[in-house]
C-alpha cells in the first residue's frame, strides 16, 4: 500500500490531512496497521484535550501488542472517530479511510508542511512506490 498524496506524515506513522476551516485530521499510516494484526482497542484522548507534537495521546491495542501514538501537531482534540471504539479493527484495515482517528485544531505557528510528503515518508520507511 502507497500512502495517499494529500497529506502529511510523520517518523512515528501518523498521518496529518488539512480540513475544512483550519482543523487537521490525523489517523495511523498502514505501516504499524501491517504489523498490529487484528486491532481490538483504541484509547484516544477526548475533545478539548490539549495536545504537543511528538508526545503519546492514546493506544492501539491488538491481539498481538500495543502501538503508542504520537500526535502529529500541537493543538487541541476538536473530534474523536466514534468507529475507533465500535470498530476498532478500521484504524488497520482502512488506516487512509474510515479507520481515521481524531481531529486537531493546530495552535497558531504549526505547520502542515513541516511533516514529511508521501514521497518522503515512503523513503524514510523504505517502501517501493506502488
Amino acid at each position: 500500500m502507497h500512502p495517499p498524496t494529500d497529506r502529511r506524515y510523520t517518523r512515528s506513522h501518523a498521518w496529518a490531512m488539512a480540513g475544512g476551516g483550519g482543523d487537521v485530521r490525523s489517523g495511523l499510516t498502514h505501516v504499524p496497521g501491517a504489523f498490529l494484526g487484528d486491532v481490538v482497542s483504541v484509547e484516544l484522548p477526548p475533545p478539548r484535550t490539549e495536545v504537543s507534537a511528538g508526545e503519546p495521546i492514546g493506544l492501539v491495542e491488538s491481539t498481538t501488542t500495543v502501538f503508542e501514538l504520537l500526535s502529529p501537531l500541537s493543538g487541541t482534540v476538536i473530534d474523536v472517530n466514534p468507529e475507533t471504539e465500535s470498530a476498532p479493527r478500521k484504524v488497520a484495515e482502512d488506516p487512509y479511510g474510515e479507520g481515521w482517528l481524531l481531529s486537531i485544531r493546530p495552535d497558531a505557528g504549526e505547520d502542515l508542511d513541516a511533516l514529511l510528503t508521501a514521497e518522503e515518508y515512503v523513503r524514510f520507511v523504505g517502501e517501493e512506490p506502488v
